[in-house]
């Protein structure tokens, strides 16, 4: 693996951390308070401008290379169903006690997600890169990650449409 992937999929584990960061921290509040408002709101607009960009970025290089195709669209599968989830939170009311139940259940799957990716996918991934494409994904990630940030919705949907 050359420098340049290191690059890349350092910069993603950095992102990666700063999300259990996030998570963490989101996990010690309670009720609707302003700290577990704008943590949530945070934690929203980096995970959808990370999977944003970490599709254009590393996910779309990688389905054009067969053998790790499937790797690939389970991920991206797995940021569909983030997103999902992030949508029911923000439409769930945060003083209610179901939220942290919601909450602590996507914990686990975010969880879940980025260790596969770090030490299932990412290491598989290197293998198949070649230098222009690590250089293409870095400069990519970068620039789709503020654009994405700076236009995230934290509330797509409404009261009403939460899950029960």
């Amino acid at each position: 693996m050359s420098d340049t992937a290191d690059e890349i999929f350092e910069r993603l584990k950095q992102d990666h951390d700063r999300h259990r960061e996030l998570l963490d921290k989101l996990l010690e509040t309670s009720g609707e308070t302003d700290e577990r408002q704008e943590l949530f709101t945070e934690l929203t607009k980096e995970l959808k401008a990370h999977a944003a960009a970490e599709e254009q970025a590393l996910y779309s290089t990688m389905l054009r290379k067969p053998p790790t195709t499937e790797d690939t669209r389970h991920s991206v599968a797995e940021h569909h169903d983030i997103d999902e989830a992030l949508n029911d939170l923000a439409a769930t009311d945060m003083a209610e006690g179901g939220w942290l139940t919601k909450f602590k259940s996507f914990d686990h799957t975010y969880r879940h997600h980025i260790e596969e990716e770090e030490d299932d996918h990412f290491p598989d991934f290197a293998k198949h890169l070649t230098e222009e494409d690590e250089k293409h994904m870095t400069e990519v990630f970068e620039r789709r990650k503020r654009e994405e940030k700076a236009e995230a919705e934290v509330t797509p949907e409404k009261k009403e449409d939460a899950k029960e």
